[in-house]
């Protein structure tokens, strides 16, 4: 069992201890995870990642006169890097840092990186933004780095983790950096639930997949046809969760130890918490950030957050 699958395997026992079964979300983002994660972002009911594209249209070239020092780009949470190769270009940056927990996955998408844009230093870290990250050395002064976290996945800490998050983020930058970060607007529950239960399913197989992770990677004997997707609209919370639904009363071993499931009982996967602009600017000043500028959509669905240390 490799390092990571022991961290793994240690936050599902803890999580699985709670009276409400309950993982981190970035355990969603294995390899699979992470390729039905960009499936997601094509499918209809999706808005954030179509809107928050066409903000970036604008918030990209004002960027470039707003930030003309910039030099380089360091990415939360990566992914395939898509997002990047715009806000790089507009900027003029000349080393991208992506920063992402699926290490396959993440150089992988390095090397497309470094084949889209041939003269850009790309220095793949493998880390897990829940944690400290420290960033490579030579990467410029603090003023001349921008942080990156575009997708609205700040919205997946909880309130109390949230603020140490960006505090963790501030300190890697340094002072006098500057961090960007997408964050999704509180809108109608209907428009909400759609988004993170669609109708093609394709959702609900990213959600799925963390029961064939488990099994994978922990000798766990999930089956997966004894559970079933579930998104919900928490508007006292002002989030999205989603749950995995156990179809009826089970017991699933996981690496030897035996958690039983009740039906209708759920595993917790995902909170996605919405913000007004105020809301999302208190939650930076907590952290020690200042809210630069903002940019949203005509409709208000979506925003993009400039914050400076």
């Amino acid at each position: 069992m490799t390092v990571t699958d022991q961290d793994f395997l240690r936050e599902v026992r803890a999580g699985f201890a709670l009276p409400q079964k309950t993982l981190h979300p970035k355990w969603l983002y294995d390899q699979r995870g992470s390729e039905i994660f960009e499936d997601i972002t094509d499918v209809p009911e999706y808005y954030p990642t179509r809107t928050e594209a066409e903000i970036f249209k604008t918030a990209f070239p004002e960027l470039a006169d707003l930030l003309p020092e910039i030099r380089t780009v360091i990415e939360w949470g990566s992914g395939a890097s898509r997002k990047a190769d715009a806000l790089i270009t507009a900027l003029s940056a000349e080393t991208y840092v992506p920063i992402d927990i699926s290490e396959d996955f993440l150089h992988a998408a390095a090397e497309d990186m470094r084949a889209r844009l041939p003269g850009l230093r790309v220095e793949p870290v493998v880390g897990d933004f829940t944690q400290e990250i420290a960033l490579p050395e030579d990467i410029g002064p603090p003023a001349a780095r921008l942080g990156f976290f575009p997708g609205s996945t700040i919205g997946n800490f909880e309130p109390g983790t949230a603020v140490p998050f960006l505090e963790r983020v501030r300190r890697s930058l340094g002072e006098g950096a500057y961090f960007l970060v997408s964050g999704d607007l509180i809108k109608s529950k209907e428009v909400l639930e759609a988004a993170y239960d669609d109708a093609g399913g394709v959702t609900a197989e990213f959600n799925l997949n963390l029961l064939d992770r488990m099994n994978q990677e922990l000798d766990a004997d999930f089956d997966r046809n004894a559970f079933h997707h579930r998104s919900v609209w928490n508007e006292e919370l002002a989030r999205i969760e989603m749950h995995l639904v156990s179809q009826k009363d089970q017991t699933v071993t996981i690496a030897g130890t035996p958690y039983s499931f009740a039906e209708g009982e759920t595993i917790h996967t995902e909170n996605s918490h919405k913000y007004s602009v105020d809301g999302f600017d208190e939650m930076g000043q907590a952290a020690g950030w200042r809210l630069d500028t903002y940019w949203t959509d005509p409709k208000d669905l979506f925003g993009v957050f400039l914050l400076r240390s």
